[in-house]
């Protein structure tokens, strides 16, 4: 029954970039609301998706990259039509979802087996942790497709660029309370805030980059696609942090595999 929740969330988000992707294309006035409330039913399936899996579990669905993929599709879509909503920036929105859609896609792929928590990941922190990280990824995320949208355009769109930067100091509080709350969890569960571990490290090379956006767009004035491409630049950044490093490098993350 659970699976049939996903699955119904997966193609409501199909659903909804076709729906904005014909409203680009044809630019009837009833496609974007058919658009936003496909992503919004398919929120909600998945949110009955996660819930189903926390109580069959015991656990919170966050411990493995199944689960974050999933959790990672859910926030970005959720982020997704708040930039519609507010924005009325559709094209932004609807990359956003597509981007939604290829997590789900590749969570698809991956073991979907429930397994208990190591006991390193027994913790309150677990939530808070997670929880938080994911809300910033899912603002970068979109920060890096207004950003991407913003460097093919042949002109300068300042509202693509008030996006971008709005989403990143939205997206930094949360990376940085994903890394204060990681370094409390890392202290109770290993003994010390900080061990470079290289989830660490990335997480602390992807918050300078996204520093230096915030630095030189409200100190030195840098606007539109110059600052654009340090956006792009903090997006990849957090991608290797997010699958790079599980995959690649090993550390006491390993687990996220």
């Amino acid at each position: 029954m659970a699976t049939l929740f996903l699955n119904a969330g997966f193609g409501l988000y199909f659903l909804s970039v076709v729906f904005y992707a014909a409203d680009t294309f044809f630019g009837k006035k009833f496609l974007p609301a058919l658009a936003r409330g496909a992503v919004i039913a398919g929120i909600t399936f998945i949110s009955a998706y996660l819930v189903i899996r926390w109580q069959i579990a015991g656990r919170p669905p966050f411990s493995n990259m199944f689960e974050s993929l999933v959790v990672f599709g859910w926030a970005i879509a959720i982020v997704a039509v708040f930039v519609d909503l507010r924005y009325k920036s559709r094209p932004i929105a609807m990359g956003a979802v597509l981007v939604s859609l290829l997590a789900l896609g590749y969570a698809a792929l991956l073991d979907k087996t429930i397994t208990p928590l190591l006991p390193a990941l027994k913790s309150n922190w677990l939530t808070i942790h997670v929880l938080t990280c994911f809300i910033g990824y899912a603002a970068l995320t979109v920060s890096f497709v207004s950003s991407a949208v913003l460097l093919v355009r042949k002109d300068e769109d300042e509202n693509l660029d008030t996006i971008s930067y709005r989403m990143i100091a939205f997206g930094f509080l949360f990376l940085t309370l994903g890394i204060i709350s990681g370094s409390v969890w890392a202290n109770s569960a290993w003994g010390t805030y900080w061990s470079w571990d290289p989830k660490e490290t990335w997480s602390l090379i992807t918050w300078f980059i996204y520093a230096i956006y915030l630095h030189q767009r409200t100190r030195k004035g840098w606007r539109g696609k110059k600052v654009a491409w340090v956006s792009v630049v903090g997006f990849m950044a957090m991608v290797f942090t997010y699958f790079g490093v599980n995959y690649l490098l090993k550390g006491l993350h390993s687990y996220g595999r």
